[in-house]
């Protein structure tokens, strides 16, 4: 018969067709687990009697799990359809066995509940006679369907306003993809999305049984707004629901970035292998058709949990390897310049630069030699840290680079690795502010200490040197002559060249020239920095 529908009705009969078998399924579920639950409690009071009787609902329970669970495959839809009445009489009385075993023993039980002392049982076996009512109400459903007028079989009816809807959400969603292209048992927090509240419950129950925190949200806006207020570690979905279809609800997690993580396990009626591929397809870890085998289910459920804990450990150690990675580039940026790191990130091995105009500072602690042998090796370092420490926090304010330091050394440039045209007046502003931390710090040490610094501006060659603990060093002549007018100078004072002195000399007040001779140079003019000229009036 389905061969002469066109996809469209093909997919709508088989929407309806699997709705159908979910209202048969659903009090079959709800009898199983009860009777589940009536043994646990029977045998945890060594009621021999009732047990006895509960063992015999719990067979009959389970033969009619196993028959309703086939009845609306495509084999017995066929069966239906060609025999009609035949076939729906003959249904009802299959089931009808089964069915009179559940509500004989279980009403007899009720009467015996005050001699056996167990009252707390009666909830649970009176839910057993009414979700058993319920099934033989839905048989009677399906019993309607049938047309003797035109020669028996099984006519699909116009869908309620309200299922159509719900049937017509979901054959869009599904129509709007493109084509398909052994541990421990471990415990979380679950929420369990589905509209019948039969299903909620027993399931909430069985998972709470098993260790899990449980939350139920009774459709899908339900489920959002739970999710948006706490975090689950696992979400089982029902498929197919009326207010937001199951697909749709799986849609939205795996879209959000704060979702998209939570395992999610599908549960429905609806079991066409499309379907259980287009859920995996958008994200679902799994797929379960009702009823749901418990172990399976149990089993899946700890898989899920378990991928869940990969996921947050993986995401831990990419954090704890981002956190590593960070801390290495900072170390990088603290030994050289920002953009030599980012040379070295691009592949260069070899990073030499010739830079026509920049200037160098030296500076040198007199007597520090001397002082750090009567002094004991942690007062020495202490020392030490202090000054550069300050050293360091100004050379970063005023954005030039610290070349190195060699015992009380230290050495400072401008112009490299980035050109700048004022790095004249900026070297020696920093040796202003060195002089001037100098003599602050002095007011708190027992051993005064004193600056010589010597400045020289002119062309230098820069780059990285060793593959091994490198560094960003500079060198040539202008570096030389740097390093002799700091040796030449005086403790406290600032001697800079008169290369330097004509760059700065509208920004600082200078001393006369001085005739001194540098090595290797000869006699040379130089000057000492006497201050700023904004501060010196």
């Amino acid at each position: 018969m389905s061969d002469f529908l066109d996809p469209e009705a093909q997919q709508a009969r088989a929407i309806w067709l699997a709705n159908l078998r979910q209202n048969l399924i659903s009090p079959v579920s709800a009898i199983v687990g009860l009777c589940e639950f009536l043994e646990a409690e029977a045998n945890r009071l060594a009621l021999k009697d009732a047990a006895t009787d509960l063992g015999r609902i719990s067979q009959a329970a389970t033969e009619l799990s196993v028959f309703v669970d086939q009845l609306l495959h495509q084999g017995m839809i066929s069966k239906l359809t060609i025999n009609g009445d035949e076939g729906v009489k003959r249904l009802r009385h299959d089931l009808r066995t089964p069915m009179n075993a559940i509500k004989g023993y279980s009403e007899m039980l009720l009467e015996d509940l005050d001699d056996l002392n167990a009252g707390h049982l009666e909830a649970d076996l009176r839910g057993l006679l009414q979700h058993t009512e319920a099934l033989l109400q839905q048989i009677d459903v399906l019993a309607s369907l049938t047309d003797n007028s035109s020669g028996g079989g099984l006519k699909i009816p116009e869908a309620s306003h309200g299922t159509a809807a719900m049937f017509t959400s979901l054959a869009q969603s599904m129509r709007s993809v493109d084509p398909i292209a052994k541990t421990a048992s471990l415990t979380g927090s679950i929420l369990v999305v589905d509209d019948m509240e039969a299903n909620r419950t027993l399931l909430a129950r069985r998972l709470d049984r098993d260790g899990h925190q449980v939350w139920t949200a009774d459709g899908g806006y339900s489920a959002l707004e739970k999710l948006s207020q706490q975090a689950f570690d696992l979400v089982l979905l029902d498929l197919m629901m009326p207010d937001i279809n199951g697909y749709d609800v799986l849609k939205q997690l795996k879209e959000n970035d704060d979702w998209r993580d939570i395992p999610v396990i599908m549960i429905s009626a609806l079991d066409e292998i499309e379907s259980v591929a287009r859920c995996i397809e958008v994200g679902a870890e799994d797929y379960l058709p009702k009823p749901f085998n418990p172990i399976l289910l149990q089993a899946r459920i700890s898989a899920a949990l378990e991928k869940g804990q990969w996921r947050e450990r993986e995401r831990l150690y990419l954090s704890q390897m981002e956190a590593e990675k960070q801390k290495y580039a900072n170390l990088l940026h603290n030994i050289l310049p920002q953009k030599i790191v980012t040379r070295l990130n691009d592949g260069e091995t070899t990073i030499a630069d010739r830079h026509d105009d920049a200037t160098v500072l030296f500076s040198d602690i007199v007597g520090f030699t001397e002082m750090s042998a009567k002094l004991p090796p942690a007062q020495v370092v202490h020392y030490l840290n202090r000054v550069f420490s300050g050293f360091d926090k100004t050379a970063s304010e005023l954005g030039v680079e610290k070349i190195k330091t060699i015992g009380d050394a230290y050495m400072v440039a401008a112009g490299v690795p980035d050109h700048r045209g004022d790095h004249a007046e900026v070297i020696v502003e920093m040796a202003c502010r060195m002089q001037s931390q100098i003599e602050a710090l002095n007011h708190d040490l027992d051993y005064p200490m004193h600056l010589r610094i010597g400045v020289h501006s002119g062309p230098v060659v820069a780059g990285i040197i060793g593959s091994h603990r490198f560094l960003y060093d500079v060198w040539g002549d202008t570096v030389n002559f740097a390093s002799r007018l700091e040796s030449t100078g005086s403790p406290g004072r600032i001697q800079i060249s008169e290369e330097t002195a004509r760059r700065v000399t509208h920004h600082f007040g200078l001393s006369d020239p001085m005739d001194v001779r540098i090595k290797g140079k000869g006699q040379a003019k130089t000057f000492y920095v006497i201050g700023r000229r904004s501060d010196l009036g």
